[in-house]
């Protein structure tokens, strides 16, 4: 079975959080029911560091298939790609002989995944949480990565003892989130794990 190797932005430049982010993303593909195909999975730091180390992989051929998944850091138009998207934001270059399934986004950023799973921020933040302060349309992929990132900060500041949302709290919370609910209201996130579980055979 070919292995997959995924080149995730997350974990800034020290290595505690890029341990985190590997755990944290290697627990929620474990939940998503991927046991059997669990991919690799190389915390990059930067979103531009990610994407340039996917095109070192791309470009010495190794036996894992390389896959980039990054924020989107943005809404995505219906119908846009994500190769098409990442070539109008960030003017990214699409490798040669890479399938489409070979980019995933996080749209807007992993934070809206949590929005997805307000049971489990209700239970890691515990006493002070204030749900109703998260933004409250289902539809997440449309929340603007500022909303995202000032609901949580409004709903979580008078937490204890956790705490006001930080970043080393979020691959603690990827590791908890239910991937079910996700799927639900995440298509890109549904179009992620549908391709790992794949393992890209059917990807064109």
């Amino acid at each position: 079975m070919v292995r997959i190797k995924v080149y995730v932005e997350g974990g800034g430049d020290a290595n505690i959080m890029r341990t985190k982010c590997r755990k944290g993303f290697t627990e929620f593909f474990r939940r998503a029911g991927l046991s059997g195909r669990m991919p690799r999975i190389v915390a990059c730091g930067s979103r531009n560091q990610a994407y340039d180390d996917f095109c070192t992989a791309v470009r010495m051929g190794q036996e894992e298939i390389p896959i980039l998944l990054v924020d989107s850091e943005g809404p995505i138009l219906p119908n846009e790609s994500p190769w098409q998207y990442l070539k109008s934001r960030d003017d990214w270059q699409c490798p040669d002989d890479v399938k489409q399934g070979q980019v995933q986004l996080m749209v807007q950023c992993m934070e809206t995944w949590f929005l997805a799973d307000r049971d489990v921020l209700a239970t890691f933040y515990g006493q002070g949480f204030t749900a109703g302060a998260l933004p409250k349309r289902l539809d997440i992929e449309n929340v603007s990565k500022k909303d995202i990132f000032d609901g949580l900060s409004r709903a979580t500041r008078n937490s204890q003892p956790k705490g006001e949302y930080q970043k080393k709290h979020s691959f603690d919370l990827l590791s908890m989130i239910d991937p079910d609910k996700l799927r639900k209201v995440s298509p890109h996130a549904q179009k992620l794990i549908s391709a790992l579980n794949s393992g890209m055979e059917d990807d064109a």
